[in-house]
């Protein structure tokens, strides 16, 4: 399981706990007009920047396999065939990184989070969702915010599969928080009844991480 993996304490993790410690990149501003596309301290890039552990797990569509368990009645264990065959969703969306870059209309392809939930069935108790990722990363979210509309486990990206350097073979999306919450490489998805902080969630960022709330760090 992915949690048996340890993640490298990489110079990129070094300093991202830094920048939680001091606060970096923060604007002062708590809130913007709902309309206003960029969120607040953003800068918007047509580049994609590369930012995980300093390790892409080499994982192969033929060798991936996704495990979901937990507080559901339907265990589910893919193999990368399998979840491709399950009803595509096609989604256009932005993203937006806690290092301040925002991307805007990422061309997405893979199966909504909707779908997986209507295939997995979660228990009434269910509350949350951890993401486990084949590098040993893990975060943590609200069960309300992994089944938004436009989230999605994505396979591809501007119509081409997803490159390992981005994430793939499979990565969640979840646009509407800061993308550190949108896993690349996932292994496994876990229902939990209670919340579980992930990676970075354990070395000071926000829990939940609300781009438009400027949710960063825990404490803002």
């Amino acid at each position: 399981m992915a949690e048996d993996n340890e993640p490298p304490d990489s110079k990129l993790t070094r300093t991202k706990e830094k920048w939680a410690r001091e606060g970096r990149f923060l604007t002062g501003k708590i809130t913007r007009p709902e309309d206003q596309r960029l969120p607040p301290g953003q800068h918007q890039t047509k580049d994609w920047p590369v930012l995980d552990l300093g390790v892409v797990p080499p994982i192969s569509r033929e060798r991936w396999r996704l495990d979901v368990y937990g507080a559901i009645e339907n265990p589910v264990f893919w193999t990368f065939a399998e979840f491709a065959a399950q009803k595509r969703a096609r989604f256009i969306s932005d993203i937006h990184c806690v290092t301040t870059w925002s991307r805007y209309d990422n061309e997405w392809e893979g199966l909504a989070t909707r779908e997986l939930l209507a295939a997995c069935q979660p228990r009434p108790d269910a509350r949350f969702v951890v993401l486990h990722s084949h590098d040993g990363y893990t975060t943590n979210l609200a069960l309300d915010d992994f089944a938004a509309e436009d989230a999605l486990l994505a396979h591809s990206w501007s119509g081409e599969p997803l490159s390992a350097e981005h994430g793939g073979p499979v990565r969640l999306v979840v646009p509407h928080l800061y993308f550190w919450k949108s896993a690349k490489w996932v292994q496994s998805i876990e229902f939990l009844t209670e919340d579980a902080p992930g990676f970075w969630e354990v070395r000071g960022y926000h829990n939940r991480g609300d781009p438009w709330a400027e949710q960063r760090y825990s404490g803002d």
